[in-house]
Formats: structure tokens, sequence, C-alpha cells
């Protein structure tokens, strides 16, 4: 029995007793101490009704415990979270990791969790994602699920213009992109129109010059725009404009438009994350391989983007014991794989069963075997505001790359007025 459930029957025995001696006040508030409740985020119904079979399954497990949840459209969720966490909070909410999570640590709204690790043997099941989930040296995240980000692309395509098999470096790379407009078929589609999917772009160049360590320097504002090293990534990037890689007019497409490009075979190659795999036509599914970001320089340890979502126990909770209790029967290898399964992600947990999914299982394969960190996301490991400048200077880039320099004199002036530095 969990040190939750002997409190939880302790504060059910006190109330009865109460109850017979009449102290009703008393008995009224055991039985609110004995709820539990969380709020949690979700999108589609598929995600709505995993998380309430988690929810049953920790009922089942913990019959003395009444939980309640509330669940919040994602978009709504992100509005109201604040309000939350420093007001009535609830004893569970779900989140990110990242610059997202420790927004809420730095400020003390989030519980410290670092116990939870240690007792519950989390250091070696989220060795991958224990960076993201801590802030100050403590942690505070219990990491459910994240994604893989690499290259989609067409397998027929690529038989169709003689590449035998997938790019493992940048000049591989770079050849399979010549290849394909020697066939008549432009290597990527990208919707830049949505600046996330640039920023994407701009995540695997800077990890694969630079490394994580460089490249979270810089999303902590620590580094200059006007740095060699950022302007490096920035060339190289170029060199694919320059090269006629991507759709034309790619700032007219969002991701949803951009897509097509893809089914159609007017374009080869996609950098996104594995979360779109849901909306592949079923004529088009069998055709689809998915590859690791090509190395550009192999001295630099190899990193990826892997946004992860993540539970939190609010600071000001009033049943931590049960959400402690909630957060040790969640983060395991079933329950992660569960998890992963009904939000379309994958398991967090590096013992969790891998997807049957051929796409999901390459995915899972490269975040449980990467050496070099996981990166959450240009605007998940970043300030918003700071993130909002550096993608629209992004899209100026693509539509004007000869204006980098000024670009990059912009990005250096917002970064001093947003971190002081």
């Amino acid at each position: 029995m969990t040190a939750g459930s002997l409190k939880t029957r302790m504060r059910i025995a006190a109330a009865a007793f109460a109850v017979a001696m009449g102290v009703t006040s008393f008995a009224t508030g055991a039985a609110q101490a004995a709820t539990m409740t969380m709020n949690i985020a979700f999108k589609g119904a598929s995600q709505r009704a995993v998380w309430q079979e988690v929810v049953d399954a920790f009922k089942k497990a913990h019959p003395d415990v009444d939980v309640k949840v509330s669940f919040i459209d994602e978009e709504a969720y992100k509005v109201q979270l604040p309000g939350w966490l420093s007001t009535v909070a609830p004893d569970i909410v779900n989140w990110h990791n990242g610059e997202r999570m420790a927004y809420y640590a730095r400020r003390g709204l989030f519980e410290d969790l670092s116990g939870d690790w240690k007792k519950n043997g989390w250091d070696g099941m989220y060795a991958s994602t224990k960076e993201s989930s801590t802030y100050n040296g403590k942690q505070y995240a219990a990491p459910t699920v994240y994604y893989s980000w690499g290259l989609f692309y067409r397998k027929d395509l690529f038989q169709k213009a003689g590449i035998t098999e997938e790019p493992k470096t940048w000049d591989q790379l770079m050849d399979a992109c010549k290849k394909l407009k020697a066939a008549g078929v432009t290597p990527f589609a990208v919707g830049g129109r949505d600046a996330w999917t640039l920023a994407g772009w701009f995540d695997y160049l800077d990890l694969r010059l630079n490394g994580n360590a460089f490249h979270q320097q810089l999303m902590a504002g620590n580094v200059p725009y006007t740095d060699p090293r950022v302007k490096k990534v920035y060339l190289a990037w170029k060199q694919l404009l320059d090269d006629k890689d991507f759709i034309d007019n790619s700032l007219s497409y969002d991701l949803d438009a951009a897509q097509p490009f893809l089914f159609q075979g007017k374009a080869a190659m996609m950098l996104m994350g594995t979360f779109i795999t849901g909306g592949f036509p079923a004529n088009v599914k069998p055709e689809m391989g998915y590859f690791q970001f090509p190395i550009i320089d192999p001295k630099v340890p190899t990193a990826e983007d892997g946004p992860v979502e993540s539970l939190h126990i609010p600071a000001k909770a009033k049943n931590k014991a049960d959400a402690h209790a909630f957060l040790a029967f969640v983060e395991t290898p079933e329950m992660g794989a569960k998890l992963a399964q009904g939000l379309g992600s994958l398991s967090a947990n590096s013992k969790s069963p891998e997807p049957d999914d051929p796409i999901s299982k390459i995915g899972f394969q490269i975040l449980s075997n990467t050496k070099g960190g996981i990166a959450q996301f240009y605007d998940r490991d970043m300030t918003k505001e700071m993130a909002d400048e550096g993608m629209k200077g992004m899209q100026q880039f693509v539509s004007d790359p000869s204006k980098l320099d000024s670009i990059l004199a912009q990005l250096e002036q917002t970064r001093k007025r947003i971190y002081k530095k």
C-alpha cells in the first residue's frame, strides 16, 4: 500500500469516528481531503479517452481515492493554466518540459519532484528527458510522452531519382537533392506560413553544426545573434534556398497546405514531427519512409528535437500525497506505452515496449539512443517573446536571404532588450 493510500484510509476512519461523535464539520473536511483533482489538456476524442482509461485504472488500484478530472481543450488550457496555478490549484496538471516548465518552476508554482525521481527509479527509465525536466538542479516534471522529429520521404520518388539509401550525412543529402531535381521533383515541402515549421529547420541545423549545449545557451539568451556560429546555421540554410531545394512560395503555405506536395509526389521530403503520420492518406502511407536528420559535423554529439509532454503537481495543490501516488502509478513502461498509443506519440519511458507502427518505431529508436541530448523545440526552449521574434526573423530570411545580416542585427537588439544581457 502506498503512503498516500494509507493516509487516505486513516482520514476516512477518522471521519467515520467523527460522524459517530456528531462532529460533522470534521467529516466534511476529511471528504474533501480524500479527493484528488486533475486538469488535463487534450486534442481530440482519442486523447481524452486514453486519459480517462488511465484515471479509471488508477481508481481501480486506489479505490479509496476519489478522482475528479476536468478535460480542457488545449488552446483554452494554455490561457487558463497560470490562473489555476496561482489561485485554487488542482492536484495534477499536464504541461510541457523545457522552458515552459521552468517558467512556472522559477516562480515557485510547481512542486519539486526530485524525491519521486530517486524513489521511483525514473533516473534510468527517463534518462534522456531528465535534463528537460530539470530547473536549477531539481526535477519539476514527470515525463509521459514525446515525439520524434526527422525527415519524412517518399520511397517511390527516391527510387525514381536513383537514390538507393537514406542520406546519413549532409553531403549525401545534398547529392539526393540534386538527383531529385534532375528527376523533376522538388526535394523539400515546407509550410513556412506556420513559422514554427521553419523553426524545425533552424533547430536541426544548429544542433548538427553547434550541438545541444550551444543551442540551449542560445535559447537561454546567453549568446548574441551576431555570433559567427549563429550565422553559420543560416548560411547552411541559405545553401538550400539558393539551390532551390524548397517548394516555391513556401511562405504562402501552412502545414496542412504543404503536405499535399508530398502526397501528390511533387516534393520528396518534409522535416516534421511524427505526430503528422495520422493524416497520411491510405494510398500514400505505404510509400512513406522516415530517417534521422543527417550528420553535418561528426565531431558534434548527435542531439534531437523531442518535445516532451509531462505531468506536474502544482505547489498550491491540496492533496499532494495522492498526487505523488498517481505519478508513481502512471510513470511505468506499460502506462507510458498506453498513453503514447492514445496520444499519437512515443513513450518517454525507455523501458516501454517499442511501438508497432514502422515510423513510430524508428522515432522511438532515434530518441532512445541519442547521446547528445534532447531539445524541446525552438518555441518551447525559449521565452515566448524571443521565440516569436526569432521565428518572424526566419520568415524574413526565407523571403530574402540577402538580408541575413540586418535580420541577425535586429534579433540581437531584441535579445538585449528581452534578456537585458
